[in-house]
């Protein structure tokens, strides 16, 4: 919707074809409902992909700054939560009506429901089949999503057609997603289900996050395990800290100066949530003894225990409960200031169907808005004169029968 409203405001003639019964439906549930829509500490270190500098050039020249001012001006009350995760105070149908509003702005039509049965390219541009009509475009961006969330309609439509038009598309996995556990180690836990703590995470490729866990009737969820899920891949482990606030050789060490005869259990209660502590202590992980008749062994194997918990997941819950999808069309087939396929002249592919995937908190949102930013400036020139803060040069040949297509 951004970008179809950035075209239709630049004076072309701009359908947005979505398959779905109303516009922004992954916007109107991210966020539990009230939208992360960008993040304060935007940087390209906050995306993977195969091709690590391809998102530079789009971060440079739309920001976070430059989203959160324009929902400034439609009057949306927003909050900081953690991290630099900005929220609407109110809903995240806020976020909706403001990039439908920018897109009636721009003579945008919307149409829902719409199918695509086929796309083809002629002399005179592409040739879309849409619910039994036929459609031209010079011009069509593809905007449909990974595979993430079928439930709202994901496919793999974007992949091929990008296959069709001779593009690479890298193998896709689902990214920001649960860990499942193997069935001894969740049946153990299964009495956590529902229990935060703060941790710190590391993939076995160094990469670590610093959020919380939380234990699920499946296995492991929280920001922190979506966040690392990115990193991980199948049969390797992750190192969990669950006090990463804390020194506890020190603690332990402090405590049994101070109270020698409490209980090690009531000890670690004071830093984890009790339940955490009972289910350790019935699976044998913590002594049950008093501080001073803990000793220097068993208190290195606990600290080992519960600063450097090595966990094998089982895999992940997929792309059912997967916020994002990992690869996609390969940002070496295209230009990373135009978003323009570089084997087909006139076809673009922003957002989530490229190899391009942010963190949690935001970071994702940020992509997926400023994709369009860079391109903007390349995408008309020699159609428009225009001059605004974000695209200064002034272009000739001012041309309204230009159509674009805009596929979600």
């Amino acid at each position: 919707m951004f970008c179809a409203a950035q075209a239709g405001q630049l004076g072309c003639r701009v359908l947005l074809l979505d398959n779905g019964k109303k516009p922004g439906r992954k916007i109107l549930m991210s966020g539990g409902g009230r939208c992360n829509f960008t993040n304060m500490y935007v940087e390209p270190a906050a995306y993977l992909s195969q091709n690590p500098h391809f998102c530079k050039s789009a971060l440079a020249r739309y920001t976070q700054w430059d989203f959160i001012e324009l929902v400034g001006k439609y009057g949306i009350a927003w909050h900081e939560k953690t991290l630099g995760q900005l929220f609407c105070d109110d809903s995240a149908e806020q976020i909706v009506n403001l990039l439908l509003a920018e897109c009636e702005k721009g003579d945008v039509q919307i149409r829902l429901r719409s199918e695509i049965l086929s796309v083809e390219r002629d002399e005179q541009g592409y040739r879309l089949q849409v619910n039994g009509e036929t459609l031209m475009t010079k011009k069509l961006v593809i905007a449909s999503g990974g595979l993430s969330m079928p439930g709202l309609g994901a496919s793999p439509f974007g992949y091929k057609v990008a296959e069709q038009f001779g593009l690479k598309v890298l193998p896709t996995r689902a990214g920001l997603v649960p860990f499942t556990l193997h069935k001894p180690l969740l049946e153990q836990l299964q009495v956590l289900s529902g229990v935060s703590v703060p941790s710190t995470i590391t993939a076995e490729n160094g990469t670590l996050f610093r959020e919380n866990l939380l234990f699920t009737h499946r296995g492991l969820s929280g920001p922190a395990v979506l966040q690392i899920s990115s990193y991980w891949q199948p049969g390797e482990f992750v190192t969990v800290n669950l006090l990463p606030d804390c020194d506890l050789d020190d603690f332990l060490n402090e405590q049994r100066s101070a109270h020698p005869n409490q209980s090690l259990k009531n000890t670690l209660a004071m830093q984890l949530p009790k339940r955490l502590v009972e289910c350790l202590q019935q699976l044998g992980q913590i002594p049950d003894v008093t501080l001073k008749q803990l000793n220097v062994r068993d208190q290195q194997t606990l600290v080992e225990t519960l600063t450097a918990w090595r966990v094998q997941p089982n895999g992940t819950e997929g792309y059912r409960t997967a916020e994002v999808t990992l690869g996609g069309v390969d940002t070496n087939e295209l230009s990373s200031r135009t978003m323009e396929a570089r084997k087909a002249p006139g076809l673009y592919f922003i957002g989530e169907v490229m190899d391009v995937t942010g963190w949690l908190g935001g970071i994702t949102s940020s992509g997926r808005g400023q994709a369009p930013g860079p391109a903007r400036r390349r995408w008309w020139k020699g159609n428009l004169r225009v001059r605004a803060p974000w695209c200064p040069d002034v272009y000739d040949q001012f041309n309204p029968r230009k159509y674009w297509a805009i596929l979600k």
